[in-house]
């Protein structure tokens, strides 16, 4: 079973027909693992396609903002502005969609599946320190997780968790194959806005039969989504920062 892995959409629609292109053909199912809003301009496009096209969806944190279920008081400007702006150009079909998105972790065969960490949606996984104590509570031996907008993650080796490489500036794809009887945390990076200095839309495909994770980036119309944005009436910010994958 090859599963497409997607997370961290934030309502680019640019990206995400871009990944659904380049994985097109590559898959047999796909999940999602939250935040489909927040910070871009396409938040209806993307709402819709996941709900058509995604088998499996756990929410995150913009997800429940935008829903109502999330206060926002760790929100910062930029964030909040974009909750309100989404919240107003979303029809109450799609925020209801949003609002009944459940939390995860979810499980999928030999894979748990969570946004933030699978001990607390909203916790973000960094550092080694950060993941320490997380193999101790799962029973599964492979974990997706997103959130960080940082593709890459976490293997443990002699009980201590190392970190994992990514692609390359200037390559498409990094294939990890998964050890015996190691604990492997996941990430597959944001489609529609990462934070690791590569502007390229993340995304992954876990591979079962073969005991892969093929880490895959891909180029997209990253100026036509700055311009949605702009003329949205969203904060500027938002769109220069696409461009420098921060």
């Amino acid at each position: 079973m090859r599963i497409l892995i997607l997370t961290d959409i934030h309502a680019n629609w640019e990206a995400l027909e871009a990944v659904i292109d380049d994985a097109r053909g590559h898959y047999d199912e796909s999940v999602c693992l939250g935040d489909l809003v927040g910070y871009g301009a396409s938040p209806g496009e993307v709402v819709d396609w996941v709900r058509k096209n995604v088998g499996a969806v756990i929410r995150g944190n913009h997800d429940k903002a935008v829903a109502g279920l999330e206060l926002m008081e760790d929100f910062n400007i930029l964030a909040r502005a974009a909750v309100q702006w989404t919240r107003a150009v979303l029809s109450q079909e799609q925020i209801e969609y949003l609002r009944a998105l459940p939390e995860g972790p979810l499980v999928r065969g030999d894979v748990s599946m969570a946004h933030g960490s699978p001990l607390d949606e909203d916790e973000y996984l960094l550092n080694i320190h950060d993941v320490l104590d997380i193999p101790s509570h799962l029973p599964e031996m492979i974990c997706f997780v997103g959130h960080t907008h940082v593709q890459g993650g976490f293997l443990w080796q002699r009980g201590r968790p190392e970190r994992l490489i990514r692609p390359a500036a200037h390559d498409r794809e990094a294939v990890l194959k998964l050890a015996p009887a190691t604990f492997h945390l996941l990430n597959p990076g944001s489609v529609g806005q990462p934070r690791d200095g590569d502007p390229r839309a993340a995304y992954v495909i876990y591979d079962s039969h073969a005991r892969a994770v093929h880490f895959r980036r891909t180029s997209y119309d990253i100026a036509k989504a700055q311009r949605k944005i702009l003329d949205a009436g969203l904060p500027e910010l938002l769109a220069g920062r696409l461009a420098l994958g921060r």
